[in-house]
């Protein structure tokens, strides 16, 4: 049933734009004001030298003792490899997502049992997990897009863990001119800003940073306390931890936030 919750907002959605539906449809339910302004795009591997590598291991996916899948892409992306070679899951193969909307599509996609940190969505959530705590001659497989941060595979290897990148997407900045993107904003009345990974706060940074009088001191929600912190140091001044990249995550914030400036 729609409500009245979020009518004093006007929110931009920056993540990439196939993503955006599901955020945007729970705000206009509330009332809210959406723009959508993708900062990042999702797309395939290129056919580069790092495809052979990619294909052999996915044909010897049963030679790892854990699998991690970093995000819903790594999960949408690695599926159009694993079911080639993969009719069946691996049988014997721990599986371990970021969060629970990456857990459910794992689910979903193999069939497989799935395990995620109940404390949060963050690396260092993960690496609380006490199947990662002692991973001394394991072989590990992480899901994942090109580049990103090394944390994650940099403490479980000093664990001794034996640790492959499998990398399944390449994330691209969507181009926009300074300029232009804030004057939209205006147009836009957007009192909300939302970012949801490192690459897209540093995209958006560089978007307002001539203008950051103005947008640093309008409420920018962010997934996790490192955003927040990385927020906080570019200088914007109103930074809210959603505690979580979901939809729900962002909800409840924005609806604790509508009610201050009701």
């Amino acid at each position: 049933m729609a409500t009245t919750s979020l009518t004093t907002l006007n929110v931009l959605i920056t993540r990439p734009i196939e993503q955006q539906q599901i955020l945007k449809d729970a705000i206009s339910s509330r009332g809210g004001g959406v723009t959508q302004m993708p900062l990042i795009e999702i797309k395939p591997l290129q056919r580069t030298a790092s495809k052979p590598a990619l294909e052999s291991k996915i044909q010897h996916l049963d030679s790892y003792h854990i699998l991690i899948f970093v995000s819903s892409n790594a999960v949408q992306y690695a599926a159009t490899w694993i079911n080639d070679y993969w009719p069946r899951f691996p049988a014997g193969v721990a599986v371990i997502a970021i969060g629970p909307t990456t857990a459910q599509a794992l689910s979903a996609r193999f069939g497989c049992e799935v395990v995620h940190s109940p404390a949060g969505m963050t690396s260092e959530d993960l690496l609380e997990l006490p199947e990662l705590k002692r991973v001394k001659g394991k072989r590990i497989g992480i899901f994942r897009g090109q580049g990103g941060r090394d944390l994650l595979a940099d403490t479980l290897r000093s664990r001794g863990g034996e640790i492959d990148y499998l990398e399944v997407y390449r994330r691209l900045s969507v181009h926009y001119d300074a300029k232009e993107f804030c004057a939209s904003l205006r147009t836009e009345a957007v009192n909300v800003l939302t970012i949801t990974s490192a690459e897209s706060l540093f995209k958006l940074d560089s978007l307002v940073r001539d203008n950051k009088e103005e947008w640093g001191l309008i409420p920018l929600l962010v997934p996790s306390a490192r955003l927040a912190q990385q927020a906080e140091q570019s200088g914007f001044g109103h930074v809210i931890n959603t505690e979580g990249a979901d939809t729900m995550s962002f909800v409840a914030a924005l609806e604790l936030l509508a009610d201050k400036i009701r």
